[in-house]
């Protein structure tokens, strides 16, 4: 195989540069399902990684994703090719050798079908320790920042924007194109305020859809995103110092900086909460310990004190596409129409229960087909 390389040690910067048919070089351990699915995304030739994509701490999925779209993947050849090569360079692939000009630069392993089931079997039995840590750091943390996230922090005043009225949360999470595609009809109905986590701004452009504000640390969302007119919040780390200061300044954008323990995605949920959002709808959440070790987070104690904070408010629709996809028999459906008829009039005269009564009305056109 032979290419034009573009490199990047962070695989969501280089994704959003790289173009079709190139070679991507990335140096990414352990390479996550987003991180790959940006990759796929951008039409990456083939993908060169320095790290190891799969050490077997625990099953993550980006190196399959790629086996599945056929993109290859040669991996561990070594840090130094970031020395020898630059954007542009011509390269070949030639079985487990990088030539350039016929000359091997570096040698690494292709990673096979058979590869990732094994691996992925060594690393299903070291969940077990693996889970062990993640609770422990959890409980860790949770006692830490309790009293920072529990409290009240320090939001600008998105009222206006917010309270009284339904909030959709996207994050740019796997799955996150298929949860937004279901709540499609219940957006353009409710008419809800939508917030973007960084790249999730981009998410809710490509389906026509404007964010009113976007939460996050801007590394991954696009300039186009932030100068389309939303109320920008930038996530501070706790001792203030702010990762998306600098590129916010340099474009120009008006601002405000929130210093926050944990996750943008918890920064978001914990925004349209104190703002007095109605109903808060999540769209591409991650949800479970294998989410957070892809995301490089030892535990998820921001993430559990949030939804402990936030409570019955918050409508998680994660995966719910693949709910959607279960067979009923069409001769049941009239029965669950004339069963659930009282209980949906009922619904429908009380606030918030409509919010929930558009979101169910949804699910039961696509269960019966009739979409």
């Amino acid at each position: 195989m032979q290419g034009i390389v573009r490199l990047g040690k962070r695989t969501k910067e280089l994704a959003a540069v790289l173009q079709p048919r190139e070679i991507a070089v990335i140096d990414h351990e352990d390479l996550d399902a987003i991180g790959a699915a940006g990759l796929i995304e951008a039409g990456a030739l083939a993908v060169i990684n320095a790290s190891c994509s799969l050490t077997c701490r625990y099953p993550n999925l980006g190196p399959q994703l790629l086996h599945e779209h056929g993109v290859i993947l040669l991996d561990n050849v070594g840090d130094t090719i970031f020395d020898i090569l630059s954007d542009g360079d011509p390269i070949e692939i030639r079985g487990r050798r990088v030539l350039r000009d016929g000359v091997t630069i570096a040698v690494g392993d292709i990673i096979t079908d058979h590869v990732i089931q094994e691996r992925q079997r060594i690393a299903r039995q070291n969940l077990p320790y693996e889970l062990d840590r993640f609770v422990s750091n959890t409980l860790e943390y949770a006692q830490r920042e309790k009293d920072v996230i529990l409290g009240d922090m320090a939001f600008p005043n998105l009222k206006a924007e917010i309270r009284g009225k339904p909030v959709v949360v996207v994050v740019r999470g796997l799955g996150y194109k298929e949860d937004l595609k279901v709540i499609g009809s219940y957006i353009q109905e409710t008419r809800p305020t939508l917030i973007g986590v960084d790249g999730g701004a981009d998410a809710l452009l490509a389906v026509g859809l404007k964010p009113q504000i976007i939460v996050g640390d801007m590394d991954s969302v696009s300039d186009r995103a932030l100068c389309a007119g939303a109320r920008l919040i930038a996530h501070a780390y706790p001792d203030g110092r702010c990762p998306g200061r600098e590129r916010l300044q340099s474009l120009a954008c008006e601002f405000h900086v929130v210093p926050a323990p944990g996750t943008s995605e918890d920064l978001a949920l914990l925004l349209a909460h104190e703002q007095g959002a109605e109903l808060i709808v999540l769209v591409g959440s991650h949800s479970n310990m294998i989410d957070f070790l892809e995301k490089g987070r030892p535990g998820m104690a921001s993430t559990f004190l949030t939804r402990l904070k936030i409570g019955p408010i918050l409508l998680d629709a994660k995966k719910v596409s693949e709910l959607y996809r279960a067979k009923i028999p069409l001769k049941i459906a009239p029965i669950i129409f004339l069963t659930l008829i009282p209980i949906l009039i009922f619904m429908g005269l009380a606030s918030p229960w409509r919010h929930y009564l558009h979101l169910l009305w949804l699910q039961l056109r696509l269960i019966t087909g009739w979409f």
